[in-house]
């Protein structure tokens, strides 16, 4: 039975499982792009995105309790810098978990999360591209054969 079994625990203790998370998500503020686990990358999203949300609000409080979760004042700075005015307007979801495949040593399921805003092929992919505008003409009911030239000798 699974009572009171709300997140995965990582196999870890409660004070090493936050400290882990806390690095986890500090160094993917800082590099945008993390490949872990599939479970770490999971607990990681759930980790760190009520922490973006609070970063679209930059008041001094808000910075103080971001910075009690992350510990790394760099990681805050770039948060409230270069990652809240990006995703300003995103409602959520500013992460995004891909699978990789398994680890050679012991086959653990590896993935890559990364920001969803930051990340550059797929941002140029996604982007619509300019598409001319045609109007529909009607093709006439008579089909005109074009002349041929005769050529003359002279």
């Amino acid at each position: 039975m699974r009572h009171n079994k709300n997140f995965n625990h990582l196999g870890r203790k409660s004070g090493h499982r936050k400290a882990m998370l806390a690095n986890m998500a500090s160094s993917l503020i800082l590099h945008k792009r993390i490949e872990t686990t599939v479970a770490k990358a999971k607990a990681l999203r759930v980790y760190i995105e009520p922490l973006i949300t609070k970063s679209k609000d930059d008041t001094t409080h808000s910075r103080r309790v971001v910075f009690s979760y992350l510990k790394q004042k760099e990681a805050v700075s770039v948060l409230f810098r270069e990652i809240a005015p990006k995703i300003m307007d995103r409602p959520g979801g500013y992460t995004r978990v891909l699978k990789t495949g398994f680890r050679k040593g012991d086959a653990a399921d590896m993935a890559i999360i990364e920001l969803v805003d930051f990340n550059l092929a797929a941002l140029e992919s996604a982007k619509p591209e300019a598409k001319k505008a045609t109007t529909r003409r009607r093709k006439s009911k008579k089909e005109e054969v074009p002349a041929v030239e005769e050529k003359s000798a002279e």
